[in-house]
């Protein structure tokens, strides 16, 4: 039995795979946050994964306050840097495998067709330039890695898009969300169901690593999005398009940031639901 170790359990990403690891007997799951493993710390983490003889590392860790990540940067890339250097040199030494999950903010969001892996990253926020410098130190240091890019996800856990439209939507009357940010919604159970499919792949024929985009299909803008949301769940709050400079923020958001997930479907056979299947099926079930 395969022992899978998760870090950053108790985000978004690792609460989805607690749920779904009761559908995979097969394997052992190890689920950790900083109260129960330090990934800053290498040599705590090479005892931890050596004395549970982890398999597989899935890094959900992140340092993801975008905004506040322009004051603390240093933090920010201790965690999206330098822990990610120690789980990658800790794989590479017990030979076993890993998935790092990364971010559309590696790109500068000037695209007009959906960004492929290869494409150049240009982040424009000091989190997304965490997130790049942790992609390029883990394929340093471990060149079988995985790397899973996704963007604007959301679940029934921890704070996200969907949970604050549903509590300013029965606040408020009337509401103004950007029309000018492009993407794709990512359902974080649907992410956590490619995760595991990509290690049942690699159980049965090998790991494929390298950098694949993972994001529910379609695309839709934040104003769409809350306009779906209010729709499925019978919200009568007014909502008007706005422009991103009426509503600023401290860190830069790509405008345009659709990932192409052409080649986790070839490489991994993965299929992905769409964005607005996946938001209708979490709302009826779990908010």
């Amino acid at each position: 039995m395969k022992t899978l170790l998760i870090t950053g359990a108790n985000g978004q990403l690792g609460n989805s795979l607690r749920v779904l690891s009761k559908q995979f007997p097969q394997y052992k799951f190890l689920f950790t946050d900083v109260d129960s493993l330090d990934i800053c710390d290498k040599d705590i983490v090479l005892t931890y994964v050596q004395t549970h003889n982890v398999g597989y590392i899935i890094n959900c860790a992140a340092y993801t306050a975008v905004d506040k990540a322009e004051d603390e940067e240093i933090l920010c890339l201790r965690i999206n840097r330098d822990a990610v250097r120690n789980l990658g040199e800790v794989a590479t030494a017990v030979k076993a495998k890993i998935i790092h999950i990364s971010t559309d903010y590696v790109f500068d969001g000037t695209n007009s067709i959906p960004y492929v892996e290869t494409d150049y990253t240009c982040p424009m926020s000091a989190y997304g330039r965490s997130k790049q410098a942790g992609e390029l130190i883990l394929k340093a240091v471990c060149p079988d890695a995985v790397i899973l890019r996704t963007s604007w996800l959301y679940s029934e856990f921890g704070n996200n898009f969907v949970k604050t439209m549903l509590r300013l939507g029965k606040e408020k009357d009337e509401l103004g969300v950007v029309f000018d940010q492009i993407g794709s919604p990512t359902y974080s159970g649907d992410l956590a169901a490619a995760i595991l499919s990509i290690i049942d792949h690699s159980e049965k024929e090998g790991i494929l690593p390298g950098t694949y985009h993972y994001s529910n299909e379609g695309v839709c803008s934040w104003y769409d999005f809350a306009l779906k949301i209010f729709e499925l769940t019978g919200i009568g709050c007014n909502v008007s398009p706005i422009d991103t400079k009426d509503f600023p923020t401290r860190a830069i958001r790509p405008q345009y940031s659709v990932l192409n997930k052409g080649k986790i479907k070839r490489k991994y056979g993965i299929t992905i639901p769409h964005w607005e299947e996946s938001l209708k099926k979490v709302l009826k079930s779990n908010f």
